[in-house]
């Protein structure tokens, strides 16, 4: 996430207790020099990947209070996951409400985040997808995301696949890999689209190939069966194996059926290109198999 976490630049824990009172910026944008605030709020940023995060809120927090909204996003966020100063997630969704009211897409996914899960606001769908519109409206390719699942997963109204796979569409031309391997199963299912299974399983490649676990279980799952691509169980197990690494629960309904199938030499086989897969791919930690 870009956000930042409060001692000033000489690393004195700050004494403005701004961030945490929530209240609202002094006015739009101080008589501040441009360039200045750029190298600040890179300087902050800077801080907070290193994990300093009070001294990068020490930087961010007199910009925030100028009407930022970099930097009021960034101690939004800063607020919510208690990241240099105490976990406060009512006051940080008003720091990105006052960043998002000025149109910073960032702000304007993380508040949808916000609504999403009832994190220091009411949880409401309707309040999320508002607010990930605006955020995807202004190419924001998570929040583009973000909307298509809420389009297609929708709560107690008919789901809209049409719009779903236009977001996600938009999603995955920025290379969104949970989009790609969506549209793969509008493709599987028929959602809004005509049944492809080449189609799909084209998806679920490149989701795979990003790393995605979930496409790469549905990618293994089409190998399983021979949908889309010649059945071929040793190159599904591998698949299989290496979404089950990244923890997709859809792994599970297919990896024990495939192994089954297999002689204790395809297992060999499967597993070592598991590995060979987990070479070209990125894989953040492998589970137990």
């Amino acid at each position: 996430m870009t956000t930042a976490g409060a001692r000033g630049r000489n690393g004195a824990k700050s004494s403005d207790d701004g961030a945490a009172s929530g209240r609202a910026p002094a006015g739009p944008h101080a008589c501040l020099d441009a360039a200045e605030v750029v190298q600040t709020v890179a300087e902050a940023q800077a801080l907070f990947d290193i994990g300093e995060y009070e001294a990068a809120i020490g930087l961010w927090l007199p910009l925030a209070q100028e009407g930022f909204p970099t930097a009021q996003n960034a101690i939004g966020m800063c607020l919510i996951g208690g990241l240099g100063a105490e976990a406060d997630a009512t006051t940080g969704a008003k720091w990105l409400r006052a960043a998002a009211a000025q149109g910073d897409a960032a702000a304007c996914r993380n508040l949808a985040d916000c609504y999403l899960k009832g994190e220091g606001v009411p949880q409401t769908d309707a309040e999320a997808e508002a607010w990930y519109r605006r955020a995807a409206a202004q190419g924001d390719g998570t929040a583009q995301d973000m909307l298509s699942w809420l389009l297609a997963n929708a709560d107690g109204r008919e789901p809209d696949y049409a719009e779903s796979m236009t977001w996600a569409t938009a999603a995955a031309a920025q290379g969104n890999a949970a989009s790609m391997t969506r549209i793969g199963l509008f493709h599987h299912n028929a959602l809004g689209v005509p049944r492809d299974a080449e189609a799909a399983v084209g998806w679920w490649q490149k989701a795979a190939r990003l790393g995605e676990p979930d496409g790469q279980a549905m990618l293994g799952a089409a190998y399983h069966i021979g949908q889309g691509v010649p059945r071929d169980p040793v190159r599904a197990y591998a698949w299989l194996r290496r979404a089950r690494w990244g923890k997709s629960k859809l792994a599970e309904r297919f990896i024990y059926a495939v192994r089954a199938s297999l002689s204790e030499a395809e297992i060999a086989a499967a597993e070592a290109l598991a590995e060979m897969l987990s070479e070209e791919t990125p894989l953040e930690e492998k589970g137990a198999s």
